[in-house]
């Protein structure tokens, strides 16, 4: 029994041998179709600005020599079955093999896994990916038969517009401005005539200029009111009669000047509203809180002791004998009629301000300017316009951001930038960053355009399309759909359909003005053979062939369709 155990362990040790000894790459060679490769994604998808490929592969058992290695390259083919591009290479090692790779067992067979990204380029679109690879046994070598493994490249976010959105520096023209005249006639200690001398007062100077000023312009002279006050410390009884007296004195003094100024609201029933509001208690304690009289807080709190009025006006009485100041300082000011003046200053209107835009708008302001440029919608004038609000206030960021805002419409993105650059030098705000955002994307620079978008930040909602645009191209469908948000336009659809809701991406196109256009078309096809909806997507197809014969050749290489190569509508539609 010992000798047939012995006799046994030498014929496999012989056999062992024998396979050591033979060159084993024919056999791999012959077997390699046993290989079994899954592709993620198949067809083969770009994002962003590359394209990611991970495989997987499983050597059957008794497959991979001990001593054998396998170099294998991920490569693309066209459809003459050149190489146009080669990922990075991958080694695979036998068990008995020292060194780098994933070693597989020879009994058990076993697998591997590959990623690689690479730069995308427009020759990668009509492909088939192939696995190339060469094995080796000590110093030979066995090329195996290039294999397709997975289709592409699909690269439907290429139908991202660059319908990126400029943003206008809005006027602030108001068709009525309100206007607001106010002035304080004071009063002697227990008296409701008015002084000459307050009516000397810069602040009775002010409202007598402002109603000048009013009449000359044609203010519409809405209400006044005359709100008179007696100081805390009189009787209450009194108190209400003095403050009433001096609503009335002071109305009488306003209405002489606006009598004076000749304003017809001085006739006006009801236009001056006397208001007697008896004794300022609320204005006292407010006077003395800002005061610097040293015991003011110890004064507030003694006399916020006594709820009941008459109690506290002979206190007040009291401490002003004691306290000089309250009597100098505090109580003279609450011995007063204010005296407000409200009336609407209403603007030019838009006949004349169109007139003065082509006749002398030296005369206008820059609101009315900006706001003549929103009466027109003819480009050319409006460009004029915001030309003008450009020269005649430099200063004002807003007419050169406007010119060029009318460029990029235009699509002349090179004066647009001069003139968006021109706006920033001026104090330009993120609505000028948005701006010069666009026309970085325009020029090819979504790293730049991307940065601007972020500084403009609250700029608008277009700043938020803008960066749904950036996020396509990013290959970051998810934030492109929420910049998006309830968007119907292409690109809305588009990203919808990249995230995965194709019947949304449907939706989103139908509702926007490229529902029957030939790129609205298209995509509503692709979007069909995404849901394995054939009939959808050939009919879709020859819709948008019928609007643009290019797309022949598109549909013909692209893989979005590769499912449908063979579909006889499709070929029919391709011819």
């Amino acid at each position: 029994m010992k000798k047939r155990t012995l006799s046994q362990l030498s014929i496999i040790a012989l056999i062992a041998v024998g396979i050591i000894g033979c060159n084993p790459l024919k056999k791999m060679s012959k077997y390699e179709q046993d290989i079994k490769y899954t592709v993620t994604p198949d067809p083969l998808e770009m994002h962003g600005d590359s394209v990611t490929v991970s495989i997987t592969g499983k050597i059957p058992p008794k497959f991979f020599h001990k001593l054998a290695t396998v170099t294998a390259t991920p490569v693309l083919k066209n459809a003459e079955g050149e190489v146009v591009k080669e990922f990075k290479e991958t080694k695979l090692i036998g068990e008995a093999v020292d060194g780098d790779g994933q070693k597989i067992p020879f009994e058990a067979g076993g697998s591997f896994s590959y990623n690689d990204k690479i730069a995308y380029d427009p020759s990668m679109e009509n492909v088939t990916l192939n696995v190339k690879a060469v094995a080796g046994f000590k110093t030979k070598t066995k090329e195996f038969e290039s294999r397709k493994v997975a289709d592409g490249t699909k690269t439907t976010p290429l139908w991202v517009q660059k319908d990126a959105r400029p943003i206008l520096g809005k006027d602030n023209f108001v068709k009525v401005i309100p206007r607001t005249s106010e002035a304080q006639i004071n009063y002697a200690i227990q008296s409701s005539q008015v002084q000459p001398k307050e009516l000397q007062d810069d602040d009775i100077k002010a409202l007598r200029a402002f109603v000048k000023d009013g009449v000359a312009k044609g203010f519409e002279f809405k209400i006044a009111t005359v709100s008179a006050y007696a100081s805390p410390d009189g009787e209450m009884a009194l108190n209400d009669n003095l403050a009433n007296d001096r609503a009335k004195t002071g109305g009488s003094a306003l209405k002489t000047i606006l009598k004076n100024q000749k304003s017809k609201a001085a006739d006006k029933e009801g236009f001056v509203q006397e208001i007697g509001k008896g004794e300022d208690w609320d204005g006292f304690k407010t006077a003395m809180a800002s005061s610097d009289i040293a015991d003011k807080e110890l004064i507030l709190r003694v006399l916020s002791m006594y709820p009941d009025g008459e109690k506290r006006e002979q206190e007040i009485k009291n401490m002003a004998a004691t306290y000089v100041e309250l009597a100098d300082k505090i109580l003279p000011g609450l011995r007063r009629a204010q005296i407000v003046v409200k009336a609407d200053e209403k603007a030019r209107t838009d006949e004349e301000i169109t007139k003065l835009l082509k006749s002398d708008p030296t005369q206008l302001s820059v609101e009315e300017v900006l706001y003549g440029a929103t009466l027109t919608q003819d480009l050319n004038e409006k460009m004029r316009i915001y030309g003008i609000a450009k020269s005649q206030f430099p200063k004002d960021w807003r007419g050169a951001n406007n010119v060029g805002y009318i460029y990029v419409l235009q699509n002349n993105m090179s004066a647009a930038k001069g003139e968006f650059d021109a706006a920033a030098a001026a104090g330009g705000t993120n609505i000028v960053k948005n701006n010069q955002g666009v026309v970085a994307l325009f020029e090819g620079n979504t790293a730049a355009a991307d940065d601007a978008f972020k500084a403009a930040s609250g700029a608008g909602p277009e700043v938020n399309y803008n960066m749904g645009i950036i996020a396509v191209k990013k290959g970051d469908y998810s934030t492109a759909v929420s910049k998006f948000g309830s968007e119907t336009t292409l690109n809305a659809g588009l990203a919808k359909m990249l995230n995965g809701d194709n019947e949304g991406a449907v939706k989103a196109i139908d509702a926007s003005a490229d529902k029957d256009s030939a790129a609205g078309l298209y995509l509503k096809a692709v979007a069909a053979a995404r849901g394995g909806n054939a009939d959808g997507a050939v009919s879709n197809l020859k819709n948008a062939i019928a609007k643009d014969g290019g797309l022949k050749k598109k549909a013909a290489n692209d893989a979005e369709f590769v499912k449908l190569r063979e579909n006889e509508a499709f070929k029919s539609a391709i011819q």
